[in-house]
C-alpha cells in the first residue's frame, strides 16, 4: 500500500512537471509570435495564451441561447467552468444516478471552441443532494468516493484541473465543521485527492478556497496542508484562490501569497474573480491580481465568476468585466493591458 501511494504520488509530481513544461513550451511559441506580430493580442483569452496562461469564465449552459452571451464567450475566454452543473447536486441528485447533461454541454461547447475546461467542484459542503445530508461514518465516505470516481471518471480525459475540495476552512484556519469534516474526521480531504486522481490521473487536482487572498491565518493553514501533503506524496497539483474581492480589499500580500504557495511545487489559479465596485477603482483591483498572477510562473491562469454583471451571483455590485449589455468596462481595459 505504501508503494502504491509512492507511485500515485510521483504520478502527481510528473503530471505537474509535465503540465509546467507544457505552459514554458507555449509561453515560447507565443513569444516568437508575438514577436514576429509586433503586436499584442486583443482579447483576454488570446492575451493570456501568449505567456501560456488560460483567461476563463464560469458559464450557465441555459445562457448560451443568447447571442450577446455566446458570442462574449467565445470571442474573449480560452476556459470554461461550470458555475454549478458540475457539483454533487448537479450530477447525483439520486445515490448512483448520475446526471451528466449540463456539464457534458458545456464541455462540448468547450471542445468546439478550442477551450480547456476547468471542473468544479467534486467535494463541497454545500449543494449536496438531500440524501447525502443524512449519511454517516463509513456510508458517508463511501458515497464521496463513489461520486468521485463517478464524476471525475466520466470527464477523465476532458478536465484540465479539478477543484477536488473546495472551502474546508474557516476564517481562522481551523477545519469547517461541514458533514464531511463531522463524520469522516481530518482525512477526508486527502482521501478526495487519492480518489480522484485514480479516476483522472492526467487532470491537475487542486484544492479551492476563498478569503485566501492575503497572507492570513485561513491561507497558512491551507499552505500547511498542502506542504503536508506533498511530503507525503498525496497527488495534489495546484491551488484555487477564489478572489471574490471589493474595491476596499488588501492586496498587500497577494503576489507574496501567490509564490509562497508556488514555491512548494504546486500550481496556483485565479478561480472566482469578480470585483463589486465600478470604474477605476474596480479596474485598478483588477489590475492588481492580473498583474500578481503574471508575476508568478506558476500561476497559470485566471477565470472569472461569470460573464456579464446581469447573471452575476453578485449582480447588484456589478463585479465583471462586461456590463448587462456586454459592453467591455474600464475593468475589462486594465486586465487586457496587464496581460499583454
Amino acid at each position: 500500500m505504501f508503494n502504491d501511494h509512492l507511485a500515485r504520488g510521483a504520478r502527481g509530481r510528473v503530471r505537474a512537471a509535465f503540465a509546467t513544461a507544457a505552459a514554458a513550451g507555449l509561453a515560447v511559441a507565443a513569444a516568437l509570435t508575438f514577436t514576429n506580430n509586433a503586436q499584442a493580442a486583443d482579447t483576454l483569452g488570446a492575451s493570456a495564451a501568449e505567456s501560456g496562461r488560460y483567461f476563463g469564465a464560469a458559464v450557465v449552459p441555459n445562457h448560451l441561447g443568447e447571442s450577446g452571451y455566446v458570442d462574449t464567450l467565445n470571442a474573449e475566454f480560452n476556459s470554461i467552468v461550470a458555475e454549478n452543473v458540475m457539483k454533487w447536486d448537479a450530477t447525483e441528485p439520486n445515490r448512483g444516478q448520475f446526471n451528466f447533461s449540463g456539464g457534458d454541454q458545456l464541455v462540448a461547447h468547450a471542445q468546439a471552441n478550442g477551450m480547456e475546461v476547468r471542473g468544479h467542484t467534486l467535494v463541497w459542503h454545500a449543494q449536496q443532494p438531500g440524501w447525502v445530508q443524512g449519511l454517516t461514518g463509513d456510508d458517508l465516505r463511501q458515497a464521496m468516493l463513489d461520486h468521485i470516481a463517478g464524476v471525475a471518471g466520466h470527464y477523465a480525459g476532458d478536465i484540465s484541473s479539478w477543484d477536488v475540495v473546495n472551502e474546508a476552512f474557516e476564517w481562522d484556519g481551523s477545519r469547517r465543521q461541514s458533514n464531511l469534516q463531522q463524520q469522516l474526521g481530518d482525512g477526508w480531504i486527502e482521501e478526495a485527492f487519492w480518489a480522484a486522481d485514480q479516476a483522472d490521473p492526467n487532470a491537475k487536482l487542486c484544492y479551492n478556497d476563498y478569503g485566501t487572498d492575503a497572507i492570513n491565518a485561513k491561507s497558512t493553514a491551507i499552505y500547511d496542508m498542502v506542504a503536508d501533503f506533498l511530503a507525503r506524496g498525496v497527488p495534489i497539483d495546484c491551488v484555487g484562490f477564489q478572489s471574490h474581492l471589493s474595491t476596499g480589499a488588501d492586496l498587500s500580500t497577494y503576489q507574496a501569497n501567490l509564490q509562497r504557495f508556488a514555491d512548494l511545487g504546486v500550481d496556483v489559479e485565479i478561480t472566482e474573480l469578480d470585483v463589486g465596485g465600478s470604474g477605476s477603482a474596480q479596474a485598478e483591483v483588477y489590475r492588481t491580481v492580473t498583474e500578481a498572477c503574471m508575476a508568478v510562473d506558476r500561476c497559470t491562469g485566471i477565470t472569472v465568476w461569470g460573464i456579464t454583471d446581469k447573471y452575476s451571483w453578485r449582480s447588484d455590485e456589478t463585479p465583471l468585466l462586461f456590463d448587462g449589455d456586454y459592453q467591455k468596462k474600464e475593468a475589462y481595459s486594465a486586465v487586457l493591458a496587464a496581460l499583454n
